[in-house]
């Protein structure tokens, strides 16, 4: 359905920019659906159409934002078994394996997450984002695998959205990185911006760009004569940018076993156990798994914590580096 918000602004809200401000007034709707919406021309200030978020607004301003009715999404069901780790009336817990993407986009319109979701419940999904991200609150990378939440209704979408966009979502990350990192635990804090290079790529900025937070610490080092310098992470994200874990450990110097777009040149492995050095070499992933996952429950507002094992193909590279010491 259709809706209308109008509103003048108050006196003490003077000077607050427009997409800041009616997420204040409408909370239920996120900054990110807002910018979208004033993107698409749906706002008018004093009856002229508005096109950016950051306008600063003045005391006495006629605030009319639209917004349409959601786009019903015309994708194609795709018969792929989803690892549904939990389910109610609101949202769905799935286990995303690697090599398979989130949405569709350029290069794969009919073989991802949403068009499986698609094709296990179509109608039970929000549609209030993109018309091609039916249900998609958050994302991991195509050759990440672990934990995401479906939102199945649209106020559900906010609340998470919400939630995600205050960073309060519990969200731990394991990963196997090349060498080790000096100290071994701690937090890194930079911007992140698309790289200028290669647009496909991210990188960290010193002025620019979206603040990203990652805190971690080491679990295990792999260290002798049979081995390369390999340490199992564990990595908490207070933000959630684009190839955040990626760009951070490259930032460090140590990036991720298996990561085939940030990966360092590393010298050939000598006298290297050879079951070892074959399956690093045949990963087709990078060592990246989404653990844990945690957040408010939007209707029963009841924190709930989902965890999940390591896939076969990365334990499997662990129980080797642990049967060489």
């Amino acid at each position: 359905m259709e809706k209308n918000i109008n509103f003048i602004v108050k006196e003490s809200e003077n000077n607050l920019r427009v997409d800041v401000l009616i997420n204040k007034r409408e909370e239920l709707i996120s900054r990110t659906r807002i910018k979208n919406l004033i993107i698409k021309e749906k706002l008018k200030l004093n009856n002229e159409i508005l096109k950016s978020p950051s306008k600063k607004v003045i005391t006495g301003d006629k605030i009319n934002l639209l917004i349409p009715e959601p786009k019903k999404a015309s994708l194609k069901p795709y018969n792929f078994k989803l690892e549904i780790i939990y389910e109610d009336e609101d949202l769905l817990i799935i286990n995303k394996p690697a090599g398979i993407i989130m949405h569709p986009g350029a290069g794969n319109y009919d073989q991802t997450i949403v068009n499986a979701l698609m094709h296990y419940d179509k109608n039970s999904l929000s549609n209030i984002g993109d018309e091609l991200r039916p249900g998609i609150v958050h994302r991991i990378d195509k050759n990440t695998s672990g934990l995401v939440v479906i939102a199945k209704n649209n106020e559900t979408h906010e609340n998470l959205s919400k939630q995600f966009s205050e960073h309060t979502i519990l969200r731990e990350y394991q990963l196997l990185i090349w060498g080790k990192l000096r100290p071994s635990y701690g937090r890194i804090e930079t911007y992140i911006v698309r790289s200028s290079r290669n647009r496909q790529l991210m990188e960290v900025s010193r002025s620019k760009g979206k603040k990203a937070i990652t805190n971690y610490k080491t679990i295990e080092i792999f260290e002798n004569d049979k081995v390369p310098t390999l340490s199992l992470i564990e990595c908490k994200l207070e933000t959630g940018r684009t190839h955040q874990i990626r760009v951070h450990m490259n930032y460090k110097g140590n990036s991720l076993v298996g990561d085939d777009k940030y990966k360092k040149k590393y010298k050939k492995l000598k006298n290297v156990d050879l079951n070892i050095q074959n399956s690093i070499k045949n990963l087709n992933r990078q060592f990246l798994h989404a653990k844990t996952l945690g957040f408010v429950h939007p209707r029963v507002n009841k924190e709930m914590i989902f965890s999940s094992i390591l896939p076969k193909e990365l334990n499997n590279i662990l129980k080797m580096l642990r049967n060489t010491r």
